[in-house]
């Protein structure tokens, strides 16, 4: 018995437990839109243009916890869609873009709306993977799922020769298991030098930032700042992972706060940055 490569594209996606998929409809992917119509474990939801499925994919992750999944065709879809693929990567948001390609015999002739996505993918994707063997869907598309979940959560861009998918395969290639995503943390002589320091100033701040963004990560800072009495400064576009009414709140570093919020923040001798990448906004 044989199966096609975009049947064992869904079934590989379903068993990394994606249950929503944001697309525009293209002809580089037809394939598989045709085998998720008739999957019902994941829902397809179809939309007008593909930055709005990006961000919808962004929206879902934020909201799941999980990747959010995306599907777009070549050329223009891929672009279109960038702007929410360049969000996920700004705000460390796991998410999985399905990137339709031209077919496998017209790759670097210059076909109709070819693009090469490892170059235009690759400064802001964790990882850029193009399928050229079918029998590689299962190790690809969980190693996308594990890469853009673990570490600095982020966007990892899979890419789809059109007539791959259609390819032939025995129905010995099986989708791969899920596997959860690998979780860090400092070391408890980390932790050590970092109570050594909290216990020893005079004037320490914390600036708080989206990876908190969770149940667990917004108990554990509440707990943290009032074990301390360490005031909290939230980053920006994430004003509300900290009670806002609490006497510990320092305050939103967003764009153009008065100069008078940062004079006051400056005077900090120790700050604790927890879950943000200290970027430009928060640094003012």
């Amino acid at each position: 018995m044989t199966q096609r490569a975009a049947d064992l594209l869904v079934n590989c996606l379903a068993a990394q437990g994606a249950d929503r998929l944001f697309c525009v409809p293209g002809e580089s992917y037809l394939s598989l839109l045709d085998a998720l119509a008739g999957d019902n474990r994941i829902a397809t939801v179809v939309c007008r243009h593909e930055g709005g499925a990006a961000m919808m994919a962004v929206a879902d992750a934020k909201l799941t916890g999980r990747a959010g999944l995306i599907a777009c065709s070549r050329g223009p879809g891929a672009t279109n869609a960038s702007i929410g693929l360049h969000l996920a990567q700004q705000d460390a948001v796991p998410m999985v873009m399905l990137i339709g390609q031209v077919s496998r015999d017209e790759r670097g002739r210059g076909a109709f709306q070819e693009v090469d996505y490892t170059q235009f993918f690759g400064l802001m994707a964790k990882s850029v993977t193009e399928v050229t063997d079918a029998a590689k869907l299962p190790e690809t598309v969980a190693r996308a799922y594990r890469v853009a979940q673990s570490g600095t959560p982020g966007p990892v861009v899979i890419v789809l020769p059109e007539d791959m998918l259609e390819d032939d395969l025995s129905d010995d290639v099986t989708p791969q298991m899920l596997r959860p995503a690998a979780v860090t943390g400092p070391d408890a002589g980390a932790l050590a030098q970092v109570a050594d320091l909290l216990a020893s100033a005079a004037r320490p701040l914390i600036i708080a930032g989206g990876a908190l963004d969770t149940t667990q990560g917004r108990a554990a800072l509440a707990q943290l700042a009032h074990a301390h009495h360490v005031p909290v400064a939230l980053t920006f576009k994430h004003q509300e992972i900290f009670d806002n009414s609490s006497p510990l709140y320092a305050g939103h570093l967003g764009f153009k706060i008065p100069p008078a919020h940062v004079d006051t923040l400056a005077e900090a001798d120790l700050i604790l940055a927890l879950g943000t990448r200290l970027g430009d906004v928060p640094t003012q």
